[in-house]
């Protein structure tokens, strides 16, 4: 109240942070019951609180991961090229972004939108202490499954029967986040309805989309994205003032990338403005032309430009001029194309998201070898392919305007409908070989293969459903391992829908094998209903001339349903079958799961037979060679020991497992093992620990939507833990640990439990380490002052704009995010650094 009753014109002077001065003036000028200004200066004013004061709000807000167990933000992709111009778009988006939590950058296919969008969050990552996430949707063509990348992108997992959207909306709610979505106009009313949903739910969740069209939300900013500037046609350019054009920068800058020692020149400016010109200033046109400058000269370029486009302003009339100049500039690079390269482009455009050189090899037909390589990196060269690196290999990708153009090229061959049978065969091939090595030492490496392919198996499968010859239910079934292991639990089970709906006739042990795994997704999720309905089918497949595969599948589908419905008797028996089945030997997935399974359904019958079916899973599991499946080993072998009266013991298999999860990242796995650690914990008399790691174990267990307990037979130890606990502790003391543990990072829960030393340091002691320049520091005493920018550029007699340069490199190299941040480090500096040490 006192720093909103102080005179205007001296807020800047008080120290106050210099955006939320000019908000404040803002909200003050306004009718003093404008709600949402009042609620927006509210969060500020708190926010600086915290900044100065040091203290969290129960936000469960750390360095690096953001709250709860939600999947850190990955790195955006890396800026090979440097950004040119968009200076006033820069500065309109990151304004759109603190008034407004959806900003849409709306535009013509070519024209920047994706990088301007990638460039503005990462100028602004600081503003988002949950981190940004960059939402790609460019492969995505079926609205339906929107939402799964969405979830995939985050690491949010759904595994109670709730669905994606309200695990999104749990995720989110408590974070203050930015996600960056891009692409999408092809799926524009699922984005528009999902992040409706959301934005009205999860209160600092900010978004940023790129689109041919706006989304067309209330609160929505649209910003349109215009060419990059071009000179004025009607003038003749000089070279000092076709240089303040972006176009001619972009242009000059890609040119000397192209062919090293290009400059602009009094002779050569001209012409460079005149090609920009006639592109519209569209940034991929330009960029492909001065790509060009490896064959041709500048001039006949733009000769080249001259009869092209007279030639494609005879085409569609329907499309405006701006689109014909693009589909011009991309079908010219096309014609400028060897035939070998232009085949391949066509080829190349059927693939979805990135590709490898063994994709290339395989799916496109007549070339290979080195000559496939020379025009793959032909291709590279004229920036019709762009190169990626995937954890140390080369991978591939074509811009999406790229690949539209080539895929409309290729439905003017005769060859789409063989290559799309290759792709499909190919990728057919990859989840095969992938299901036949899931149980064994290359399991992680086929996590990231599987998840990095997802864009192209999601093509394949929608290829192999219009086919209708049974390949869809062999890959959706082949994927069964990746949907468990990743808790991608609803994608999994409508492929498998989709796929068992086909009416050809399918193999009984195919579709043994697919009823199997939808049952026991839907079991996971808590759709009984659903897995009975899928039993029932699976029984009517088990007949007397059925091979032993299919009675396995079968006896293992009985079981699971009867398990999760609470049928134990009749579980124990049908999981039994399943395990010595004659043709469970070939099924290392089935025999580990019916192990276990049958492990879990004997507890608490007053028998050893549990720890004996889930120590055989455990040993399994490790003669495999393989993780998750070890890691639920582990947590099972943990509890039965634990019931056995061997708490030590069974806290070093806990330990285990829970380490196991930093390699297997399931959430789904971190929960149960932080649960059954608190158990042990409260049996041990330590109370208070014991509630902290209960508090992150149930942080986990809201985000995925699963029970309170994984399985019905463990809710008598989850009821004695809280009798325990509520016996030992007061309510406020109660309260105060679980709040602490509920606001910890899956890392830092599992550090907790496993009584590891922080791995972050405190933020002084962190800060203190890092090393400003003199000039630096000068400028941040000067923050600590309370001067503004422009106040400290006139006490060091440098300009504005170098002063905020200053700021920025403070902010980045401290990892603040406001100045009042600064302010406070350079006190905390200034009271231990003893007088006269020159060292700061």
């Amino acid at each position: 109240l006192r720093i909103t009753t102080a005179p205007i014109p001296d807020l800047r002077d008080t120290g106050i942070d210099h955006d939320l001065a000019d908000l404040i003036e803002h909200t003050m000028a306004r009718d003093p019951k404008d709600r949402p200004a009042t609620t927006e200066l509210t969060h500020h004013l708190r926010q600086l609180t915290h900044e100065h004061t040091g203290a969290r709000e129960p936000t469960g807000e750390l360095p690096a991961e953001g709250p709860g167990p939600m999947s850190a933000p990955a790195e955006f992709p890396e800026e090979l090229t440097s950004f040119v111009g968009r200076r006033s778009e820069l500065t309109a988006v990151r304004n759109a972004l603190g008034t407004s939590r959806l900003v849409t950058l709306a535009g013509i296919g070519g024209v920047g939108k994706t990088r301007l969008a990638l460039h503005t969050a990462a100028s602004v990552r600081r503003n988002y202490p949950d981190g940004v996430w960059l939402v790609e949707l460019g492969e995505v063509r079926s609205a339906s499954v929107v939402v799964d990348v969405v979830a995939t992108t985050l690491g949010v997992r759904d595994y109670a029967g709730r669905s994606l959207t309200e695990a999104l909306v749990d995720a989110l709610a408590p974070r203050t986040t930015l996600l960056v979505v891009d692409n999408c106009e092809q799926v524009i009313d699922a984005v528009a309805e999902l992040f409706q949903v959301l934005l009205a739910r999860c209160p600092d969740l900010h978004v940023l989309t790129t689109s041919r069209e706006p989304l067309g939300l209330g609160g929505e900013t649209v910003i349109r994205v215009s060419p990059l500037t071009t000179p004025d046609p009607e003038a003749a350019p000089s070279l000092r003032s076709a240089t303040r054009s972006d176009a001619v920068a972009l242009f000059a800058e890609r040119a000397a990338a192209a062919v090293p020692g290009f400059e602009l020149t009094e002779s050569n400016t001209a012409v460079v403005a005149q090609i920009c010109e006639r592109l519209d200033g569209l940034p991929l046109a330009i960029e492909l032309a001065a790509a060009r400058l490896r064959a041709l000269s500048p001039e006949q370029i733009l000769e080249r430009l001259t009869d092209r486009y007279k030639l494609l302003t005879r085409g569609s009339r329907d499309s405006p001029q701006r689109q014909q100049t693009l589909r011009w500039s991309i079908g010219w690079s096309y014609e400028l194309c060897t035939p070998d390269e232009q085949q391949l482009w066509r080829e190349l455009s059927l693939f979805a998201g990135s590709f490898d050189v063994d994709d290339v090899e395989h799916v496109c037909s007549d070339t290979g070898g080195q000559d496939l390589l020379d025009t793959l990196a032909a291709l590279v060269d004229k920036s019709v392919v762009l190169r990626d690196d995937a954890g140390g290999q080369s991978c591939f990708r074509l811009l999406d305007t790229v690949r539209e153009f080539g895929r409309e090229k290729l439905e003017d061959t005769d060859a789409g409908a063989d290559l799309r049978l290759r792709h499909r065969d190919w990728y057919r091939r990859l989840v095969r070989d992938a299901a036949a090595d899931w149980i064994g030492p290359r399991q992680l490496e086929w996590i990231a293969r599987v998840r990095r392919e997802l864009p192209n198996l999601r093509q394949a499968f929608e290829f192999a459903l219009a086919r209708e010859d049974g390949s869809a239910l062999l890959i959706a079934t082949a994927l069964y391992p990746f949907w468990m292991a990743r808790g991608f639990f609803a994608e999994g089970r409508r492929w498998l829908a989709r796929a068992l709906e086909q009416p050809h006739p399918q193999p009984p042990v195919l579709r043994a094998r697919a009823l199997y795994a939808a049952a026991i997704l839907a079991g996971f999720q808590g759709d009984l209903v659903a897995a009975d309905a899928r039993t029932v089918e699976a029984r009517s497949l088990d007949g007397p001339s059925a091979d032993p595969a299919t009675h396995a599948f079968v006896a293992i589908t009985d079981g699971i349903t009867a398990f999760f419905g609470g049928e134990l008797d009749r579980a124990r028996i049908r999981l039994a079958d399943a395990v010595n089945a004659p043709g469970v030997s070939g099924e290392p997935q089935l025999r580990l799961e019916a192990l276990s399974l049958l492990g879990w359904a004997h507890v608490g019958d007053g028998t050893d037979l549990s720890l004996k079916y889930q120590s055989r899973a455990l040993n399994l599991a490790q003669e495999y060679g393989e993780f998750v499946h070890r890691g639920y080993s582990l947590w099972a072998n943990g509890v039965d020991l634990w019931r056995a009266g061997e708490p030590n013991r069974a806290v070093l298999l806990l330990e285990e497992g829970l380490r196991l999860t930093r390699r297997t990242d399931d959430p789904l796995m971190v929960f149960t093992c932080l649960q059954a650690l608190a158990w042990v914990a409260a049996g041990q008399g330590h109370a208070r620990r014991a509630a902290i790691i209960m508090g992150s174990a149930e942080a986990h267990q809201r985000l995925i939507g699963s029970n309170p307990v994984l399985f019905p037979n463990l809710l008598v130890y989850q009821e004695q833990f809280d009798a325990t606990v509520r016996a030992s502790l007061d309510a406020a003391t109660l309260a105060e640990a679980q709040r602490e543990g509920s606001v910890m990072t899956t890392g830092s829960a599992i550090a907790h439990a496993l009584g590891e030393r922080a791995t972050v340091p405190s933020a002084p002691a962190a800060k203190a380490q890092t090393k400003l320049t003199k000039r630096e520091l000068q400028v941040a005493e000067l923050i600590a002052e309370g001067l503004t920018n422009k106040a400290i550029a006139g006490r060091l007699v440098i300009s504005q704009r170098t002063a905020e340069g200053h700021v920025d490199h403070i902010l980045t190299k401290l990892d603040f995010t406001s100045r009042a941040q600064v302010a406070a480090w350079v006190v905390e500096q200034q009271s231990t650094t003893p007088p006269g040490d020159p060292t700061a």
